[in-house]
């Protein structure tokens, strides 16, 4: 029976009718994630709003001359990180691709990770900030629920904010998985584990600002770079529409904020109960 049936809600119990036990406990999960990830995607300073919006729009100018400057061989749209870096920097920010390695311990296996981060100076100390540009892969999962797939919909395509904020998007989206998983009876996969994500930004990393094989032939790079040229027009397509739909929904959610702050507030003291 699938997480779409109709359901009622008795007045005296507040309990669901018309769904197994365990799709309950998803159904209840998805409603508290969904206010989660609505609190947490909202920028918390001007300056992570500011970027945001700079981020957003020299994704969107982007084309494909610019990915052919930085690396050959498949790169995993590394070329497309070392271009948007260079445009930040001549937009004034300290940008930079940061690449990290882990060894593996226990059940989390060992691996590489890279993504942006730009350093704020406005603060008076040194914050970095994430920018990961394809941050909904990180949580994709296989027989993934319905609701899962609505919930990974809610995030933002483009990552842009603060570590301690990242690790409340990983946190909700890691429950998330393993709830919909658990409905299908799956086990969550090592590199979908909570530990394992944290290790893909947490980890040491090598900031760089222009990659080392930035000086190879144009030639050579435009046949090495379809994939990255892909790539990035569905980022872009995926991107825009993520904008128009934030553009539309912009003044529900200025009306909505507040309740959503009080719910966070709700389930904070429900969880201590």
């Amino acid at each position: 029976m699938g997480l779409g049936i109709c359901c009622n809600r008795t007045a005296a119990g507040g309990r669901w009718r018309g769904i197994e036990p365990k799709q309950k406990v998803f159904w209840a999960f998805k409603w508290t994630a969904g206010y989660a990830l609505r609190f947490y995607k909202n920028p918390v300073s001007q300056y992570e709003s500011d970027l945001l919006s700079v981020v957003h729009s020299l994704t969107l100018s982007m084309n494909e001359k610019a990915l052919n400057v930085n690396k050959s061989g498949p790169c995993n749209a590394s070329c497309i990180r070392f271009a948007l870096v260079k445009l930040l920097r001549l937009s004034g920010y300290d940008a930079a691709v940061c690449t990290t390695r882990w060894q593996g311990a226990g059940k989390v296996p060992g691996g590489d990770y890279e993504y942006i981060d730009v350093v704020n100076y406005t603060t008076g100390s040194s914050e970095r900030l994430i920018v990961d540009i394809d941050f909904r892969s990180h949580f994709e999962i296989a027989r993934a629920v319905e609701s899962y797939d609505r919930i990974l919909d809610s995030l933002p395509v483009i990552y842009v904010g603060s570590l301690s904020r990242l690790k409340q998007f990983l946190q909700i989206m890691v429950e998330a998985g393993k709830s919909s998983l658990k409905l299908n009876s799956m086990p969550l996969p090592p590199w979908r584990s909570l530990a394992y994500l944290q290790a893909k930004w947490q980890s040491p990393c090598q900031r760089m600002v222009h990659h080392p094989e930035e000086q190879q032939q144009q030639q050579q790079l435009m046949l090495s770079h379809k994939q990255c040229m892909g790539h990035l027009k569905r980022l872009q397509s995926v991107l825009q529409s993520e904008i128009e739909m934030d553009r539309f929904l912009r003044p529900m959610n200025g009306d909505n904020i507040r309740k959503i702050k009080t719910e966070r507030r709700r389930h904070s003291l429900l969880r201590g109960i």
